[in-house]
């Protein structure tokens, strides 16, 4: 799947996001090492502290079926389902992709539509990151 059927995905993803309380939806698409799918969104809590991100509902999905090997995620956001401008990920996505993904190599794709989006790294977004390879002995 090329970058603009990616964008299509994630924009019809918002319409599964959860956010009564913000309206702020969120939709990620996860694209693994092996061309797999896996999709996100954003899932609010009258709590706010459960409230998950849809980066993170994406690779927990991926993840707890066994998936390590990430290329790219996509993601698009906005207020009331309507994509507005480009939305990075928080920092605790950011923490969640420097555990499984190689910094250098993993493309996180900001989009505003199918042709305006930005391409950057892992590392280009979370310079300096700390992950599994600080935690090795030596």
């Amino acid at each position: 799947m090329d970058n603009k059927e990616l964008i299509r995905k994630a924009i019809d993803g918002l319409k599964y996001s959860y956010a009564p309380y913000s309206n702020f939806n969120v939709s990620a698409v996860l694209v693994t090492k092996d061309g797999e799918i896996y999709t996100g969104c954003n899932i609010e809590n009258a709590g706010y502290t459960p409230t998950n991100c849809a980066e993170r509902t994406a690779f927990f999905k991926a993840i707890s079926e066994g998936v390590r090997g990430f290329e790219k995620i996509v993601i698009v956001a906005g207020k009331n389902r309507k994509v507005e401008g480009m939305t990075a990920p928080c920092g605790v996505c950011r923490q969640v992709m420097m555990e499984f993904c190689d910094p250098k190599t993993f493309k996180i794709i900001l989009a505003e539509s199918e042709d305006t989006y930005k391409e950057f790294t892992l590392e280009e977004l979370l310079p300096l990151g700390f992950g599994p390879g600080d935690l090795l002995e030596g």
